[in-house]
């Protein structure tokens, strides 16, 4: 079983069904990955691909090896001997000897329609994957307190013409207040009433107190992006502190036999690439842990 159809668990599931073993993947539809409209740090697309096109081709290659796929959410997972019973919202219970937690996480992003068609195209959520997009570049940080200004001041490797928009006015400390300005970063303490876009370019932002300001580049960092590790915690797995996922480096499985987790649900970068790797190494282990039963 493997839970989350994203990149991790699409990975997971072309290894296992080259492997030929029997596979469902339990996927929501609604992961970070849909959100993404431009990956452009991936090896062998350097023009940037999206997540959808990543989805679509990783799930119709999974289904030409027999793996099958069901839209639900699971809320539960229960060991039962020597196998596992993932229950559903809509469904009847589903049975599996491995399950494979791949349920990633999601972004808290304001609710601003125009934002989301900009998303990996002009709007950016991660400065390792995208900070080289606004090189040299007049950019936003449109973003919440501290971390928003973090993000602004990670942002100073790539470009000096940066402005932080403090949307939800929460509080920034003294110390980043000074380092904001040792950069000369514009600071803004106002609510953004829109955003200013002509489809997936993004052109600025209205500020509540009628201000415009232009750019055609944007980070978003509001902090507090959901985990989806819930399913995982009611089982027993080991979480770190953040509520990712803590798995063993080389086998990726969790602290419960039998039950593996890969992609950014697990405590690591959280980068496309890496969620591959992890999903083809979970994979190999589920099914080296299938032979052992066997007696191979």
């Amino acid at each position: 079983m493997v839970v989350g159809g994203g990149i991790a668990g699409l990975q997971a599931a072309i290894q296992l069904g080259r492997y030929c073993h029997n596979v469902l993947v339990i996927d929501s539809n609604y992961g970070r990955s849909n959100l993404c409209h431009a990956y452009h740090n991936i090896l062998g697309w350097p023009d940037g691909v999206s997540g959808r096109i990543l989805r679509e081709t990783g799930k119709s290659q999974a289904e030409q090896l027999d793996v099958q796929f069901i839209e639900e959410e699971v809320v539960e997972i229960e060991k039962q001997g020597g196998q596992f019973i993932l229950y559903s919202k809509a469904s009847k219970p589903f049975y599996g000897k491995r399950v494979l937690i791949a349920t990633g996480v999601m972004d808290r992003l304001p609710p601003f329609p125009n934002l989301y068609p900009c998303l990996g195209i002009s709007v950016y959520v991660c400065p390792d994957c995208d900070g080289y997009e606004v090189k040299n570049k007049r950019a936003l940080v449109l973003g919440s307190g501290n971390v928003g200004a973090n993000m602004a001041l990670t942002l100073t490797y790539w470009t000096d013409e940066l402005i932080y928009i403090n949307h939800e006015k929460k509080a920034i400390d003294a110390n980043i207040l000074q380092q904001l300005k040792d950069k000369k970063i514009e600071l803004y303490q106002e609510e953004i009433k829109e955003i200013i876009a002509d489809g997936s370019a993004i052109q600025g932002v209205h500020l509540e107190n009628g201000k415009k300001i232009a750019a055609n580049r944007a980070f978003v960092a509001f902090g507090g992006n959901a985990v989806h590790s819930s399913i995982a915690e009611k089982l027993g797995v080991e979480l770190h502190k953040n509520k990712h996922i803590l798995v063993d480096p080389r086998t990726k499985m969790t602290n419960i036999e039998h039950v593996w987790a890969a992609g950014d649900v697990v405590a690591h970068s959280e980068q496309v690439t890496i969620a591959m790797g992890e999903g083809l190494q979970a994979a190999i282990w589920i099914h080296k842990s299938l032979l052992k039963d066997k007696g191979i």
